[in-house]
């Protein structure tokens, strides 16, 4: 047993065994349990070090324990945890000043848990900027918007959709990227368009910008509401503070959620002003939406990344990450934007088996599909970690690739 493992055990007890612990199934059953992580690097109840190129599914984006989000944390649970929405809290308005500025003024902000219940807002304030008669939100087939159910069916997969339906009414899909079938989805029933910039749990499909400002001009001919969700892309991931700021365009909503808290849960959705108003008290709510804790953790790290200037760190360690992966004789293409990044590996190799076989060499990824991985580390990674995380990687696939 090393070191580490001891002293974890000795501090908590014999670990549950993880075939043990009453999980829902409704992730695989894990194989790993972390205990600690620092930077980009995360250890295992055993002591084990690995390389996050994860990241918490793109949410840790400053890195596994910053300090000085640590602090915040700790500083506010002593001072005031929750007084609910009914009242106002500095660290919640701070926030939203933070937010509004980076998406350009002359919005506001709704505060939630998750990217999930931001979507869900966003539909919410659709519907009722929309009026009656005008509810329909169209997506993008590939795209992920959520695991509730209305942002379920705003997710254009249509095979998750099946177990669950019926499903709320109101969604349609049309081809990513391709304007004209957008264009002819757009009837008078249609209050919104819900596009992300980079589709990630997809398989990481950048837009065209093209498409972006082409969707900006149809929503505005139609009298539509523009919404990017930015749950995965937003706040530095892609090289600039959103995703949608690559293409020249200004959404009427945005929605994020992930690197916000740096781990902490909170969400938040972005509107103009004038569309924002369509709510009004009682419209919606959520009881944790913006509590003192999360919002100081959000505070620290808007704070961090604005010092650190997180959208020029991912632009130049993207660049490395993806040259370097291009390199490799098994994989096919690379694509992505800053610190998003694919892999799409050569036939016949599995991207399930390599991330699993990653794993076991101490290299975090996950398959986004069956044919490419996906690459989402920490924003502060160094030049060195990107180095070796690859030859994990080139073992990794060396190793398959023989089998």
């Amino acid at each position: 047993m090393s070191p580490l493992a001891a002293v974890h055990r000795l501090a908590t007890g014999a670990p549950a065994d993880l075939e043990h612990c009453p999980f829902m199934p409704t992730y695989a059953a894990p194989t790993v349990q972390f205990v600690r992580g620092q930077g980009t690097i995360l250890w295992d109840r055993d002591g084990n070090r690995y390389l996050d190129f994860l990241a918490g599914l793109a949410v840790v984006s400053l890195g596994h324990a910053h300090p000085e989000v640590a602090e915040a944390i700790a500083r506010q649970a002593h001072t005031l945890v929750h007084v609910s929405n009914l009242f106002a809290t500095e660290p919640a308005c701070e926030v939203a000043l933070t937010l509004d500025r980076l998406l350009g003024g002359g919005g506001q902000v709704f505060f939630c848990n998750s990217g999930a219940e931001a979507n869900e807002a966003a539909i919410k304030l659709a519907r009722k900027w929309g009026g009656r008669g005008r509810y329909a939100v169209v997506s993008a087939y590939g795209s992920f918007h959520g695991r509730t159910l209305a942002t379920l069916h705003a997710t254009g997969q249509p095979q998750k959709h099946e177990a669950f339906q019926p499903l709320p009414e109101g969604f349609r899909h049309v081809a990513w990227n391709d304007l004209g079938a957008l264009d002819d989805a757009l009837d008078s029933s249609v209050a919104a368009v819900l596009l992300e910039p980079v589709q990630g749990e997809g398989g990481v499909h950048p837009a065209d910008e093209a498409y972006f400002r082409g969707v900006r001009r149809l929503c505005d001919e139609r009298g539509v509401l523009f919404m990017v969700d930015e749950v995965q892309t937003g706040l530095g991931r892609t090289g600039r503070w959103f995703g949608h700021q690559h293409f020249d365009v200004v959404p009427d909503v945005v929605t994020m959620a992930k690197a916000l808290g740096n781990g902490m849960p909170i969400g938040a959705c972005w509107a103009r002003r004038d569309v924002a108003g369509a709510f009004e008290p009682g419209d919606h709510a959520t009881t944790y939406g913006g509590q003192p804790l999360a919002a100081a953790a959000a505070r620290a790290v808007l704070k961090v990344m604005e010092r650190e200037n997180v959208p020029a760190r991912a632009t130049t360690a993207g660049a490395q990450l993806r040259d370097r992966l291009a390199s490799l004789p098994q994989v096919r293409e690379v694509r992505g934007l800053g610190l998003l990044v694919a892999a799409e590996l050569e036939p016949p190799l599995d991207a399930r088996r390599v991330a699993a076989g990653s794993l076991r060499a101490g290299l975090v990824v996950n398959a986004v599909s069956p044919s490419a991985l996906r690459f989402a580390p920490p924003l502060m990674v160094s030049d060195g970690e990107i180095d070796e995380a690859v030859t994990i990687l080139a073992q990794v696939l060396a190793e398959e690739e023989i089998r």
